[in-house]
């Protein structure tokens, strides 16, 4: 009999051309996410699930679907799921690393020029009709040549969002458990020196227990209230209601934000203003990018099913 693959969302590709004959394939086609009891009930009898990071998979879920032998979760995170659950069950779990790098870089400098070129006001000032011509004076913000970026998690995105502030004319330090070893020159410093130095602070760290609320109050209070901060990692890594003290007090310049503590729920505090940029998780949301991490996420599964060595397990 063959295997079966249930996706929690559609993919950005046909996951048949993918799959073929090897397994039978069952989809969610709604395009949102499902509860966990509309999970568990949906993938009954599947052997691969293909999840996304809105899907908590933790212990309940693994004893409601008892044939399951792998979960690729179609992100480079793994936050949702609980992996020594999945290892007590001898259920593989795979991510989809390094693909989206580049696309998760570039919205990081989406961000940073937004903030700091006030793009979100020059928008709203001409489309409603409130530009009346050059000025002096108008929405001056500041530059980045000769100033500081800050990285706090230098894996392979904080890499990547470092090497392009050499093009701005930036220096880069950085926050780590451990030195990087970089093709570019970067300095290592604590964190409460990280948090002092940053003209912009982008945050790139997984979430952990360690990094869960890693900016709130007191670290907030340190920045400069020239800096911006940038959060493209995961949401519960900044304390959003300090965050909005901390602006509303005009101790940031402003923030940019593509993740949220409880997404999609944003603080309200932060909806209106205009020193912050929003955006809806858009960190690998490039058409290529999409595509290959659904590429990766269904040979995985695949090989898992079929006794095979996958490529991108996690812990292996």
């Amino acid at each position: 009999m063959k295997p079966t693959l249930y996706l929690t969302r559609p993919l950005a590709i046909d996951a048949q051309d993918v799959v073929g004959a090897r397994a039978n394939l069952r989809l969610n086609a709604e395009d949102r996410p499902l509860t966990q009891d509309e999970l568990i009930a949906a993938a009954q009898g599947a052997q691969g699930l293909i999840s996304m990071l809105h899907d908590p998979i933790d212990r309940r879920v693994l004893d409601a679907l008892p044939e399951l032998q792998v979960i690729a979760n179609v992100a480079v995170g793994y936050n949702n799921i609980d992996v020594r659950a999945c290892a007590e069950r001898n259920i593989t779990v795979c991510n989809t690393p390094g693909v989206l790098t580049d696309a998760t870089a570039d919205i990081t400098w989406a961000l940073i020029l937004a903030c700091t070129r006030r793009v979100r006001e020059g928008e709203r000032l001409v489309r409603s009709g409130g530009f009346d011509g050059w000025g002096p004076n108008m929405l001056l913000g500041p530059s980045l040549a000769g100033k500081t970026l800050g990285i706090y998690g230098m894996g392979r995105i904080g890499q990547a969002v470092a090497r392009r502030a050499l093009a701005f004319g930036m220096r880069v330090i950085y926050h780590n458990r451990r030195a990087a070893q970089t093709d570019f020159d970067a300095e290592l410093v604590g964190n409460d020196e990280l948090i002092r130095r940053s003209d912009v602070l982008s945050l790139h760290a997984p979430l952990t227990e360690e990094t869960d609320g890693a900016f709130g109050e007191a670290e907030l209070a340190q920045m400069k209230p020239s800096a911006v901060l940038i959060n493209t990692a995961r949401g519960p890594l900044l304390d959003e209601e300090a965050l909005v003290r901390a602006l509303d007090s005009e101790r940031l310049w402003g923030a940019g934000l593509d993740v949220y503590a409880r997404e999609p729920e944003v603080h309200p505090g932060l909806i209106h203003r205009d020193d912050v940029v929003l955006l809806p998780h858009l960190g690998s949301a490039t058409i290529e990018c999409r595509q290959e991490m659904a590429r990766r996420a269904l040979h995985d599964a695949l090989a898992v099913v079929h006794g095979e060595r996958p490529r991108f397990s996690v812990g292996g």
